[in-house]
């Protein structure tokens, strides 16, 4: 009788384990932080007032168990599959490691845009490009990773993606090409032959790729993302710098935001800005910046529900009924404007 019952309690614990801990493959995703960017960016000899605050906004993703499965039934709450998230690559690892070189990649246009609208010089250093993924069909496959930076192409250097693509596309599909590839600070050369890309009908190696920059500018820029990926903090750190280089108030305003930026100061689009809204309001922000990128008719043809993030963050914030004032951007200089007229009230 006492075994039956140990038994019983053995499997008890072993299901509420099972319901409560172990991994199944979905992803819960919801509001995350709003990031007190201030401690994030150094600029040296400038700093900015303490009265006000940028803040950057997250959401938060993490492996749903069975019981935190039904978490996507509460507000601003949503579940993904995992192959949706992970797409073509293997595990969430490199999933992270491509997030982590889109932060890298908007730390450095954020510092290009910001000094660039600041009419003050900078330099941009191309290092090749990043190898973001790899198909399955690509007969480089077995040679390279997730994350190499290429450097040339049969002893050709090139600055950016469209060099490296334009000299890949004068090639024809079967050639066998060499590539220098860079990994873990050590380089080697690599071996492998064209296939032709179904997407473009040009010969191609296989591979998603993003160019790898290093910005350099004076006074000298330090930015500490910490665990964040991903690239959509762009636009809120570029306007940090900005306001530190050219010594603005934000008169107590608690400014939170999204969106990517590259080096001419436009802003993109983003995911997840219903619950980035959420998390600013519940960070005390009063006022959200947003991109603004309307959606044309020929779009709305093929996909009816497709929102702006401008939109989205409208509806979000009545559903809410948050006092926070939603403010479009679709250039950094609107999001200045609108800092100048605040900092001279």
């Amino acid at each position: 009788m006492k075994n039956k019952k140990y038994l019983k309690w053995i499997l008890i614990t072993m299901l509420l384990y099972l319901f409560f801990f172990v991994p199944i493959p979905y992803f819960i995703e919801r509001p995350g932080n709003a990031v007190d960017l201030n401690p994030l960016i150094e600029v040296d000899g400038s700093s900015r007032d303490n009265e006000g605050r940028f803040m950057l906004t997250t959401v938060e993703l993490f492996k749903a168990t069975p019981f935190t499965y039904f978490y996507q039934f509460l507000p601003y709450h949503s579940i993904i599959r995992e192959d949706q998230l992970l797409g073509q690559f293997e595990d969430y690892d490199e999933y992270r490691i491509l997030q982590r070189y889109f932060m890298n990649n908007s730390i450095d246009m954020a510092k290009a845009a910001a000094f660039n609208e600041s009419e003050l010089p900078y330099d941009i250093d191309y290092l090749g490009v990043y190898v973001m993924s790899i198909s399955e069909e690509s007969l480089f496959r077995q040679e390279l990773n997730l994350g190499d930076s290429i450097i040339e192409i049969n002893n050709h250097p090139f600055l950016n993606t469209d060099e490296f693509i334009e000299l890949v596309s004068q090639k024809e599909v079967g050639e066998t090409i060499s590539l220098m590839i860079e990994r873990n600070d050590e380089r080697s050369e690599v071996e492998g032959e064209l296939i032709l890309l179904e997407s473009t009908g040009q010969p191609g190696i296989g591979i998603s790729l993003v160019t790898r920059t290093q910005v350099a500018t004076d006074p000298v820029v330090s930015i500490n993302a910490g665990s964040i990926g991903g690239p959509s903090a762009g636009l809120m750190f570029a306007l940090e710098l900005y306001t530190q280089i050219n010594d603005i108030s934000l008169n107590g305003h608690h400014i939170a935001g999204t969106g990517t930026i590259n080096e001419a100061g436009e802003v993109g689009r983003i995911g997840g800005v219903e619950k980035k809204v959420v998390a600013a309001d519940r960070e005390g922000a009063d006022v959200f910046f947003v991109p603004d990128d309307p959606i044309d008719d020929e779009l709305l043809e093929f996909m009816p529900d497709y929102t702006s993030n401008y939109a989205a963050a409208v509806v979000t914030a009545e559903d809410i009924d948050t006092d926070m004032e939603i403010v479009p951007v679709e250039h950094i200089s609107d999001a200045i404007e609108y800092l100048n007229q605040i900092s001279n009230q």
